[in-house]
């Protein structure tokens, strides 16, 4: 996949997708027993673009930052600060 390809699918506008373009990721089937590489690379290959797809009924766009900081210690930090409330 091309840098220029990646830009594209990462620049979506929710607002104008067409939602037939889209793939429902719940109609997705990976198969688990292949090794993580291998399951990314189908995800990437049913999902046509991981940036924008249909999750329950919704457009849902997905943003991704570059750092070191994991989404699993992100919804940890989010826990211990919801139970501080």
């Amino acid at each position: 996949m091309e840098r220029v390809e990646i830009e594209r699918m990462k620049n979506i506008d929710v607002r104008t997708v067409k939602v037939s373009d889209l793939v429902n990721i719940e109609e997705i089937d990976i198969n688990t027993e292949l090794p993580k590489e291998e399951r990314l690379l189908e995800f990437i290959k049913k999902v046509k673009n991981p940036f924008c797809y249909i999750c329950n009924g919704m457009i849902i766009k997905t943003s991704y930052s570059d750092t070191k900081e994991t989404l699993e210690n992100r919804l940890v930090q989010l826990c211990v600060a919801m139970e501080g409330n």
